[in-house]
């Protein structure tokens, strides 16, 4: 494992220069440009840049032709906390153990911020032309993150869980919100890293989506057994914030035994799916055990 944490902290290092790089504007108004660089700067994992750079060395690629689609996903998913985090949304004051953007600073400059951020990641995708891939293989990725972050996808999922508040869920409800929520943006930064070598083929695509899907599930099974064993330090937010909002969980759906047994299926199944790559693979499925062993 530790030559799995180390492999990850030399990406997510790589994730957060190039991400600054990304960030140079200066035409920015000065409290917007503040603001961005509280959010993308405040403390995350970068596990979705993570996926898609590992994914591109799994298909023989590259990490200078991965920048781009991994700035790309972390800018989307940065811009997704600040939405969700608002009074109209989840009304949370407490981001990785900081205030939340609009606490920081205010609402409206929060909602230019994810506005800014959200455009940007689409910029970047869009100028991938200029690596390993051409206009067409670009204009797929764009598609790709798009519907990953749209209605279909995100904000679909964002809609369920706002809904589904105080609703009694089934598992399989339960799984389709996250898989919306959570799951299609780390699908898509595992398909866009593959992409970005511009050699992936549609036999390693299908298998990366099948490791994408279960280890985008695990991981919110996994954020949802913490928010119950965790503690609010550790987690950088409030623990047990979705139990006093009696939101659906796999604990309160499962069990806590019977959703760390589901984490371990999910887990399994992330690794099966990385069999055909042989020791290609082993940085993937290492991530993957990273992911349901953390403690935030």
């Amino acid at each position: 494992m530790t030559d799995t944490k180390d492999y990850i902290l030399k990406l997510q290092q790589r994730a957060s220069t190039t991400l600054q790089t990304c960030l140079e504007n200066p035409a920015l108004a000065d409290r917007l440009e503040k603001a961005i660089h509280y959010a993308v700067n405040n403390g995350g994992k970068r596990i979705r840049p993570v996926l898609a750079y590992a994914s591109a060395e799994a298909v023989g690629g590259s990490l200078d032709d991965a920048d781009n689609c991994a700035c790309a996903v972390e800018l989307i998913h940065t811009y997704s906390l600040i939405h969700d985090d608002l009074p109209a949304m989840d009304d949370d004051e407490l981001r990785r153990g900081s205030p939340t953007c609009h606490i920081m600073f205010d609402e409206a400059t929060a909602i230019l911020a994810g506005d800014a951020l959200q455009s940007m990641a689409f910029e970047l995708l869009a100028n991938s032309k200029e690596g390993a891939v051409g206009p067409e293989v670009a204009l797929q990725m764009v598609a790709t993150l798009a519907e990953a972050a749209g209605w279909r996808g995100m904000v679909a999922g964002q809609a369920i869980d706002i809904e589904g508040a105080g609703i009694k869920m089934s598992e399989e409800t339960l799984a389709k919100m996250h898989g919306l929520k959570t799951g299609v943006l780390i699908n898509a930064s595992v398909r866009l890293g593959a992409m970005s070598s511009g050699s992936a083929t549609v036999e390693q695509l299908a298998n990366l989506q099948r490791f994408a899907t279960s280890i985008g599930l695990a991981f919110q099974v996994k954020d949802d057994i913490l928010d119950v064993e965790g503690d609010t330090t550790t987690l950088g937010k409030q623990q047990g914030k979705d139990q006093s909002q009696d939101k659906a969980t796999y604990p309160a759906i499962l069990g806590l035994e019977g959703a760390k047994q589901r984490l371990v299926s999910l887990l399994d199944e992330s690794l099966a799916a990385l069999e055909p790559f042989g020791e290609h693979g082993e940085k993937l499925a290492g991530i993957a055990r990273y992911i349901i062993e953390r403690e935030n």
